[in-house]
């Protein structure tokens, strides 16, 4: 067996290999020249959407417990009422409510109306406690679940929060996945140049899915890929030789 049985071995032995290797992390491809959406003015308020989870709190004359020293409301527990998949929430006295659909103002608005029927000036406060993100770097290498922390959360926030762009992440090549899988708003953004900044502040939606894409990395993939097949075929060429 001689050096060019070696070298055709090798090269065949790439080549089919080489697409599984080079797109192994490779996640949300798009056809050539896809139609990205178009940027929009930021929501600035929450809409309330099926399967929220809500911290309510219902007090009465009209919030008098929030600055009453003796009533120790930050401390009581956390009850959490969920927006169900039809839109309804299930509320003491109320029984089910829809509040899908509407921002945290009017929800609001629309349960101290419905609870003067119970309470005294009733004063609702309602906080989405599950708000989150997803974040992969480095194509899918990298993944993490992020928090909502405030209103104004935005792409930089969540970019630097889940550990920033690497060596190996395309700056210019960001994506945004938002709304329904089946059917989602992507969004494209490149944060490689200043002038692009003004896209970054983006505000961020629960559930927006951020893809940063992976500059492939040939050699190392190739090697690792590879070296366990030439092993095997030294191996055989060394058993060849002893029997020869």
């Amino acid at each position: 067996m001689n050096q060019k049985t070696v070298i055709l071995f090798a090269s065949l032995l790439f080549l089919l290999t080489s697409c599984s290797i080079f797109n192994s992390n490779e996640l949300f491809r798009v056809p050539k020249n896809y139609p990205y959406t178009t940027f929009k003015p930021n929501e600035k308020e929450y809409i309330i959407q099926p399967f929220d989870k809500l911290d309510i709190k219902i007090l009465y004359n009209n919030g008098a417990q929030l600055i009453e020293l003796n009533q120790p409301l930050l401390n009581q527990q956390r009850l959490e009422y969920l927006v169900e998949f039809d839109s309804l929430t299930k509320l003491p006295y109320l029984g089910r409510i829809k509040l899908a659909g509407l921002t945290i103002r009017k929800a609001e608005e629309l349960l101290e109306q419905k609870y003067k029927d119970f309470i005294v000036e009733p004063f609702v406060l309602i906080e989405v406690i599950n708000k989150r993100v997803i974040v992969f770097t480095s194509g899918a290498s990298t993944g993490k679940v992020l928090t909502i922390k405030n209103e104004n959360y935005n792409l930089i926030e969540a970019l630097a929060e889940s550990g920033g762009i690497n060596d190996f992440s395309k700056s210019y090549k960001i994506k945004i996945l938002r709304g329904n899988l089946n059917n989602p708003d992507i969004y494209l953004f490149n944060l490689q140049k200043i002038s692009n900044m003004k896209n970054a502040n983006f505000l961020l939606q629960p559930n927006d899915i951020i893809y940063v894409e992976a500059r492939p990395r040939y050699a190392s993939k190739i090697l690792s890929e590879v070296t366990p097949y030439l092993s095997l075929f030294s191996s055989a060429i060394l058993v060849y030789s002893i029997f020869k």
